[in-house]
C-alpha cells in the first residue's frame, strides 16, 4: 500500500509539472513569432484600384509655318514705293511694292496707238466694203436689165452693150470679195494688236507686286530703289523682293512610330504644350505619308495649329500629346510594381493576408508611362509591392507600407 501511495504521488507530480509547462510553450511561439514580424522588413506596397487609363504618345516637333514662299518681280525695274517691312502683316492681293518699268510704260503707249490704227483700219475696209457692195448692186442690176432687153428685143440692143455691162458686173463682184478680205485681214489685225496690248498692259500690272496669300514678311531682301530682275528662271541667284510665311496657321511635321501608325487618324484632336508660351493649344491630325520609312520604322505625319492671334512663332518647339487607345474603370497598377515577362504579361509580388510575399502572373492590357491595366492574375484592393522585386523572396514575411506612386492620385 506504501508503494502504491509512492507512485500515484509520483504520477501527480509529473501530471501538474506537463500541464504547467504548455501555457510556458504557447508563450513562447507567439513571442517568436511576434518578434519575426517586429524584425520582418518594410515593404513599400500600393492597392490595385480601378482607373481609367488613356494612352498617349508624346514627341517632340518644331512650328513650321503652313506655306512659305520667296516674292519674286514678275517683270524687271526698279522699286518706286515699298510698302511692307520685317514683321509685316499683310492680306492677300495686298501691293508689297510698286515698280518703276519707263520703256515698258512706252512699249504700252505704243500698243495703244498700234490698236487705234488698227480699229480705224478695220473701219475703212468696212467702208469699202460697202462701197464695193453697193456698185456691185449698180453693176448687177444693169447687166441683168440689158440682158433681159436683148432676149426680148434683140434688135434694140447690141451684144457689145451686153459684154460691157457683165464685164462691169463681174468686176464689181470682185470687187466685193477683195473688199471682203481686206475687212477680214484689219479684223486679224486688230486682234494682234488687241492681244499686244492686253499682253503688256498684263505685264505692266506686275509692276504692282501683290501677296499671294495672307501671311506675314519675314525677311526683306531689297529696299526702294532696288533692281528686281525679272523672277522667270531657275536662276537662284535672282534678287528676290521678301520672304512671305502664312503664319496664321502651322504646322508640325511629326514622325509617327510604326507601332502607333494603327491608332491615329486623320481628323484626330491632339494636346499641344509650348514652354514658351502660357495658353495651351490643341491641333488636328490632317495627313500622313502612308508610308512607313524604312530607316527610321516611322511615318510623316502632319498636324496643324490654328494661330490666329500670332501667339505661336515657327521655329518654336512643342510637346504633342496623340492619344492612342483608352479604357475606363479598369484595374490597374503603378507599371513599377510589374516585372515584364512579355508584350502583354507580367509578374507581381502580392502580399497576403498573413503579410507573407506571393508571386502572382498578370496578363496586361493598356500600358501608359505610369500605369498598366490588369485583365487578370489579380482582384481589386490586393496589396502589391511597389519597386524592385529582387529584394524580396516568395514566402518571406513582410511589414507592409503603403505608399503613393509618382503621377496617381
Amino acid at each position: 500500500m506504501k508503494t502504491n501511495k509512492r507512485y500515484g504521488y509520483l504520477a501527480l507530480l509529473v501530471s501538474a509539472g506537463f500541464l504547467a509547462g504548455i501555457p510556458a510553450g504557447c508563450g513562447n511561439a507567439r513571442k517568436a513569432e511576434a518578434e519575426d514580424a517586429a524584425h520582418a522588413p518594410t515593404a513599400p506596397v500600393v492597392k490595385v484600384a480601378r482607373r481609367s487609363l488613356s494612352n498617349t504618345l508624346e514627341i517632340a516637333s518644331e512650328f513650321e509655318p503652313l506655306q512659305e514662299i520667296e516674292v519674286y518681280a514678275k517683270v524687271s525695274g526698279y522699286i518706286k514705293t515699298l510698302y511692307v517691312d520685317w514683321g509685316t502683316h499683310v492680306k492677300k492681293g495686298q501691293i508689297l511694292a510698286e515698280l518703276e518699268i519707263p520703256e515698258l510704260q512706252q512699249q504700252l503707249q505704243q500698243d495703244e496707238a498700234g490698236a487705234r490704227r488698227s480699229d480705224q483700219d478695220l473701219s475703212r475696209a468696212r467702208e469699202e466694203l460697202n462701197r464695193a457692195q453697193s456698185a456691185y448692186t449698180v453693176a448687177h442690176l444693169t447687166y441683168t436689165r440689158l440682158a433681159e432687153v436683148q432676149k426680148s428685143r434683140p434688135e434694140l440692143m447690141a451684144q457689145e452693150e451686153v459684154d460691157t455691162a457683165q464685164g462691169k458686173d463681174l468686176e464689181a463682184s470682185a470687187g466685193v470679195s477683195s473688199a471682203r478680205d481686206a475687212v477680214a485681214a484689219s479684223e486679224q489685225g486688230l486682234l494682234a494688236a488687241k492681244a499686244a496690248l492686253g499682253k503688256d498692259q498684263a505685264m505692266f500690272a506686275y509692276a504692282r507686286i501683290t501677296a499671294p496669300f495672307d501671311g506675314v514678311v519675314t525677311k526683306i531682301y531689297a529696299y526702294t530703289g532696288a533692281l528686281l530682275p525679272a523672277g522667270t528662271s531657275s536662276n537662284k541667284g535672282d534678287l528676290a523682293l521678301c520672304q512671305l510665311s502664312q503664319n496664321d496657321i502651322l504646322r508640325l511635321v511629326i514622325p509617327l512610330p510604326e507601332r502607333a501608325v494603327a491608332d491615329v487618324h486623320v481628323g484626330d484632336t491632339v494636346d499641344i504644350e509650348v514652354s514658351q508660351a502660357k495658353n495651351s493649344f490643341t491641333g488636328k491630325v490632317v495627313r500622313f505619308s502612308d508610308q512607313i520609312d524604312t530607316q527610321t520604322r516611322t511615318m510623316h505625319t502632319e498636324v496643324q495649329v490654328p494661330n490666329t492671334n500670332y501667339l505661336l512663332v515657327p521655329g518654336m518647339y512643342a510637346s504633342v500629346k496623340i492619344p492612342l487607345r483608352s479604357a475606363l474603370n479598369v484595374l490597374s497598377i503603378p507599371v513599377q510594381a510589374v516585372e515584364s515577362t512579355g508584350s502583354s504579361s507580367g509578374a507581381v509580388l502580392l502580399v497576403n493576408a498573413s503579410n507573407r510575399v506571393e508571386r502572382r502572373d498578370v496578363k496586361l492590357g493598356i500600358q501608359t508611362a505610369t500605369e498598366a491595366e490588369v485583365l487578370s492574375g489579380l482582384n481589386e484592393n490586393d496589396t502589391v509591392i511597389f519597386g524592385e522585386q529582387n529584394q524580396f523572396k516568395v514566402g518571406e514575411l513582410v511589414s507592409p507600407q503603403i505608399v503613393t506612386a509618382p503621377g496617381m492620385n
